[in-house]
């Protein structure tokens, strides 16, 4: 994407002159969530894997956006995103 941009050929006497326009591959789950089972009180890791590495996520609960702290851990190494929540309980589900 960081290529889009307009280019030019110069002879001197003339110029030649394109815009590149470069489209982005969608975005996409290569391994989405899957559904897990933890005894209260342990902890809990939920992974996806993106198509494409560093690219932005968003962890929610329901309609709850996430935020790191003592009970969230965000990981993203790649194309790997990983959400672990520690100290489970029965509200957590």
């Amino acid at each position: 994407k960081s290529d889009s941009d307009s280019y030019s050929c110069d002879i001197g006497d003339a110029q030649s002159r394109a815009k590149l326009v470069v489209q982005e591959k969608p975005l996409l789950f290569k391994q989405e969530l899957r559904n897990e089972e933890a005894k209260e009180g342990k902890q809990v890791k939920l992974t996806c894997e993106l198509s494409k590495p560093g690219a932005p996520v968003k962890w929610m609960k329901g309609d709850t956006v996430l935020h790191a702290s003592e009970k969230y851990e965000f990981k993203q190494l790649g194309t790997v995103a990983e959400l672990v929540i520690r100290d489970v309980k029965s509200t957590d589900a």
